[in-house]
């Protein structure tokens, strides 16, 4: 049996698996791992270590993962109003795209979140590698009101996450089970990925059974031999519970973090207007100091820095390789599947 999809269909990939987009860690190896074992692995939306500029760091790893896979691949955008780089991004990263061949053909996926669907559709130069070019354009959706806001700007899919995943969520707090029936019934022709709380086979083969044509994951990914996470950030994955996770205000608006010291330390703001007020009294300096949080993380303290993860820890027990994870989720959902078709009389 083989699960063949909308989405595996539309991006050129072998399984319906894609990495979640996990900046401002860099996923370069995970993302080839990915790629080479069927699925689609996405160049995060990182910072260069020593500049914090983000257009060298993304344009860098983009021809490291295009020098090591023949494979299509995508990358990630953050479009909030807080990335002071997203206009040069959504500029300069199609530009660059366009004039390397080998770019061209296989970057099939972009991935923008955290902000505005509308800021990448209105770049020219991103119009033009649309034309020319295999890209499809998908934004992350946490809520249905969001949903159509993505639908209105014209993206060619949606990924569809839920409050159980990691990294940034959304103030309406819906699951991903709700939130795929909502925008499944209100928009059953758009393309859908299903993202927060996926990491066994099970759940790819409930995901394909509920309408969506794929799953995006991030932490299941995180606990694997090829990723770059740190080894004591893997580690921290087998041993968790569901219920190790803690939804704060970040950067960016509420995030899903490991429960640490600097997770505890940290409260969640009720609505996007007490977000705001928060933001107009946030100093260059403390925003800085929160970033300095997350890379934290490189240098293994897990103490002392924003360590995300989401609610799927609960059900990953082991660090793998992502050519023995992928073949084992895709065995697993395709005996699912099966069982589940076979007992409809």
């Amino acid at each position: 049996m083989v699960i063949e999809t909308n989405i595996t269909k539309m991006l050129g990939i072998k399984v319906p698996i894609v990495g979640a987009p996990m900046g401002p860690f860099f996923t370069n190896e995970m993302a080839i791992g990915i790629c080479e074992a069927g699925g689609l692995g996405i160049v995060s939306h990182t910072r260069d270590p020593e500049t914090q500029l983000s257009y060298k760091a993304v344009t860098q790893s983009l021809e490291y993962v295009v020098e090591r896979t023949d494979k299509p691949f995508g990358f990630n955008i953050r479009t909030s109003r807080n990335e002071a780089e997203a206009p040069e991004l959504v500029t300069k990263l199609p530009e660059f795209i366009m004039n390397n061949p080998k770019l061209k053909e296989q970057v099939v996926y972009v991935v923008t979140s955290a902000g505005s669907a509308r800021t990448l559709p209105q770049s020219k130069s991103f119009q033009k590698l649309r034309e020319v070019g295999n890209i499809k354009h998908f934004h992350v959706a946490p809520a249905l009101w969001l949903a159509d806001k993505c639908v209105a700007a014209g993206v060619d899919g949606l990924v569809c996450t839920g409050t159980e995943g990691g990294g940034h969520q959304s103030f309406e707090k819906v699951s991903t089970l709700v939130l795929l029936q909502q925008i499944r019934q209100k928009y059953p022709d758009v393309p859908l990925i299903a993202c927060g709380g996926f990491a066994t086979g099970e759940s790819l083969a409930a995901a394909i059974a509920m309408g969506a044509g794929g799953i995006a994951m991030g932490s299941r990914f995180i606990a694997t031999n090829e990723s770059e996470f740190h080894e004591k950030y893997k580690g921290i994955i087998p041993m968790a519970k569901a219920g190790d996770t803690r939804l704060v205000t970040g950067v960016l608006g509420p995030i899903r973090l490991w429960k640490n010291k600097y997770c505890m330390s940290h409260k969640l703001v009720g609505s996007k207007e007490e977000l705001v007020a928060k933001e107009q009294g946030r100093t260059a300096e403390e925003l800085k100091k929160q970033r300095l949080a997350y890379h934290r993380v490189y240098e293994g303290d897990l103490e002392n820095s924003a360590v995300l993860v989401g609610q799927s820890i609960g059900a990953i027990y082991s660090v793998v390789g992502i050519k023995e994870l992928i073949e084992e989720m895709v065995g697993d959902a395709e005996i699912n599947l099966k069982k589940a078709f076979d007992s409809i009389k």
